[in-house]
């Protein structure tokens, strides 16, 4: 059973998706997983963008759901969180792991579950030649803007906290110096790779933290009164001690 980002309107423009809606129904999931169930299935795999969070409450509403693939929130679980009968996985983000989950099913029930999260070291990994032939053709007639350098890492760039990483506090550092700016704020998206003390920053680098579908950069005025209700409005979306109040909008 697939599940959505309930949040799209809040995280996106809404008139990229006007026939569609989303939202948490945890009514809609138990008839869903209730549905399948009657049809057969041994066991039910939920395949969620609801961040691990919302997950967790979700579990404790809805029964019958054996596994939950979380995603979203880009948590690397080294064990799964078991939520009554339900056990929730989450695999990071960006390549940096994968998980195996052994399933142990009898006689319509799960009776055992396994799991490993296994890092991804790329360096010892053959890659797949088609694969590999297929990005190299697709990247060709752009590689030289691609992998142009534009500066070298200090320190190390991350993405990661809920307040700020090094990636976002560049950024931040560049909006305020080109659009003369007394302050800036950026999405803490927490996604995009590390760049490594000393590394050459690619014009690839960048694009990989910045591109996203509303990427404009806008500079406005606003009172201090105004910058102090989005700070609450963020602080809120994060650590609400509902989950199903967490919209997420780091920043």
């Amino acid at each position: 059973i697939g599940q959505a980002f309930p949040y799209m309107p809040i995280a996106n423009p809404g008139w990229m998706f006007p026939e569609y809606s989303f939202g948490i129904r945890d009514q809609r999931m138990q008839e869903m997983v209730d549905e399948v169930r009657a049809m057969g299935a041994d066991w039910v795999v939920v395949l969620s963008h609801n961040g691990l969070d919302v997950d967790k409450q979700m579990a404790s509403r809805v029964s019958g759901i054996d596994v939950i693939l979380s995603g979203h929130t880009h948590d690397a679980l080294p064990e799964p969180v078991q939520v009554g009968q339900t056990f929730i996985i989450a695999s990071g983000s960006n390549g940096k792991f994968v998980s195996r989950v052994d399933l142990d099913v009898r006689d319509g029930r799960m009776m055992g579950l396994r799991h490993k999260l296994i890092p991804i070291f790329s360096d010892v990994i053959t890659p797949d030649a088609a694969i590999t032939r297929l990005i190299d053709e697709q990247r060709a007639p752009y590689e030289a803007d691609l992998t142009k350098v534009n500066g070298q890492a200090d320190g190390l760039l991350y993405r990661r906290g809920n307040f700020n990483g090094s990636w976002d506090d560049l950024i931040c550092q560049a909006l305020i110096e080109e659009r003369e700016a007394d302050i800036s704020m950026s999405p803490g998206v927490r996604w995009g790779p590390s760049i490594l003390p000393g590394q050459d920053i690619t014009r690839d680098d960048i694009w990989n933290v910045t591109s996203m579908t509303y990427p404009n950069a806008y500079r406005t005025e606003m009172t201090g009164e105004f910058i102090h209700v989005i700070m609450e409005d963020v602080a809120d979306n994060l650590f609400n001690v509902d989950p199903y109040y967490q919209h997420g909008g780091d920043m």
